[in-house]
């Protein structure tokens, strides 16, 4: 049996680590050893950066929550803790978009979170 050579193989996947380096400065799109540090360590970064994204949003709704919540005298954790109690379960997406958009109906929740938590 003849022996077969993987070089149609390594061809096909370093042009797959290639394509995914494009654009990228110097050796670091033409060079397979060097594409193939810069793809890993950017594609670990983007996975990472996918995770923090969520973090992010979670801390600028808190934020704005919190900022809303003041307004109608009452801080973030009474606020959140009065909503519990009154069986109202709305995300912080939510009540963050009611706080910019909708401050009425913002406004009697906090009264409601209010008087539960008092």
């Amino acid at each position: 049996m003849a022996r077969i050579k993987g070089g149609m193989k390594a061809k096909r996947h370093h042009n797959r680590v290639l394509k995914l380096a494009k654009g990228y400065r110097g050796a670091r799109s033409k060079q397979y050893r060097i594409a193939k540090q810069s793809v890993m360590r950017a594609l670990a970064t983007s996975y990472k950066g996918r995770k923090e994204k969520k973090r992010q949003f979670r801390r600028l709704w808190i934020a704005r929550i919190n900022a809303a919540a003041r307004m109608n005298g009452i801080s973030y954790s009474k606020f959140m803790y009065g909503l519990k109690l009154a069986g109202i379960e709305l995300n912080r997406k939510v009540l963050s978009e009611m706080a910019i958009n909708d401050a009425e109906g913002f406004a009697k929740l906090a009264e409601m979170a209010k008087s539960k938590v008092a």
